[in-house]
């Protein structure tokens, strides 16, 4: 198992720009694709992006299609979450999940961080 903590929320202005961050503990990192998902009070977690072990493949949910962007760095142990052009939409808790295959389902990911905060004005 795999252990994640986010980092890198916070409060902007329509527009702008975040970059979020996780963090994962142990030595198997790189065996484990990532995903970046994300819940709104009331709301049903929803999938934002993964990526694969290697890194090579990445998607999108179309929500943020072209103005996010998903990374790896196996040897730091850690997956990013660029956000450009932030809408007040995208305000939620943003969590990072560790999966054995590379998928958009949140019951596929057995491994979540605590989650980080974005909100966005308008």
């Amino acid at each position: 198992q795999v252990q994640l903590v986010e980092s890198g929320g916070g409060l902007v202005q329509a527009g702008d720009s975040l970059r979020l961050s996780c963090a994962a503990s142990g030595r198997s990192f790189s065996s484990y694709a990532m995903g970046w998902f994300r819940q709104a009070p009331g709301k049903e977690r929803e999938f934002v992006a993964c990526i694969s072990q290697s890194g090579g493949r990445t998607y999108y949910a179309d929500s943020v299609k072209g103005r996010f962007t998903i990374s790896r760095d196996n040897a730091k142990n850690t997956v990013n979450l660029q956000m450009n052009s932030l809408k007040p939409e995208d305000t939620a808790v943003y969590y990072c999940g560790a999966s054995w295959y590379t998928a958009r389902v949140p019951s596929e990911f057995g491994n979540w961080g605590q989650g980080t905060q974005v909100t966005v004005s308008s």
